[in-house]
């Protein structure tokens, strides 16, 4: 199903949209470009819930059993990982 929406943007936005699109640019269309830009958003908020629920899983694990593999795995991932970002209702 295809919805439309309007922005108002700010000379600035609309000159790297600009920039990002057309001839010699990946993007062929400004709908194409952003569209690109919400999956991609979209993705990294859905890898941060996961890394969180994994996150959550190894601590109750350690929680409830006193492994200490588990407790040292959990703190390697937390540690080798970037922070989370701040999940929102979506619309940010």
């Amino acid at each position: 199903m295809s919805s439309s929406i309007n922005l108002s943007l700010t000379d600035e936005l609309r000159a790297f949209i600009d920039h990002n699109t057309g001839d010699g640019s990946l993007y062929a269309t400004p709908s194409e470009f952003l569209r690109s830009l919400l999956r991609e958003k979209k993705e990294r908020q859905e890898a941060a819930e996961l890394r969180y629920a994994i996150l959550e899983w190894l601590s109750g694990c350690y929680r409830r059993t006193g492994n200490p593999i588990l407790g040292r795995s959990a703190k390697r991932y937390a540690a080798v990982q970037l922070p989370l970002p701040q999940v929102t209702d979506g619309y940010s």
